[in-house]
């Protein structure tokens, strides 16, 4: 089986959405239409933005999806998200896995920023 190249999140506006992961990940999307955006990573797995209205077969709700960024500091990336103004749906919180906090983009997918505990 071929690895997995894309994650795809189903979006109302993609230009928006673009324009929100284009601040967070430093980067424009290499692809860009009124309906799709994507946005390639290192290591080959890419982001992509898709227009739910667009999708076959259409998609369930909208967010229930999470991206999660392996950070050194989580409570500066924590600052660095509320001095963007985004949604903080989880403060800095340590976890059984190591410490962590969650933000939501403009559809409601969960971006979690974490750092493993120490083994």
């Amino acid at each position: 089986m071929a690895d997995p190249a894309l994650v795809i999140l189903y979006v109302n506006d993609v230009a928006r959405s673009a324009a929100f992961y284009e601040a967070l990940l430093g980067a424009a999307p290499a692809e860009a239409s009124p309906g799709f955006a994507m946005f390639p990573r290192a290591g080959g797995m890419g982001i992509g933005l898709w227009a739910r209205d667009g999708v076959e077969p259409g998609p369930g709700p909208v967010g229930g999806s999470e991206l999660a960024f392996a950070v050194a500091d989580v409570d500066a990336t924590h600052a660095e998200w509320l001095r963007r103004g985004f949604v903080i749906a989880l403060p800095p919180t340590e976890m059984d896995f190591g410490r962590c906090c969650v933000a939501l983009d403009p559809d409601g997918h969960r971006l979690r920023a974490f750092t493993p505990a120490a083994t």
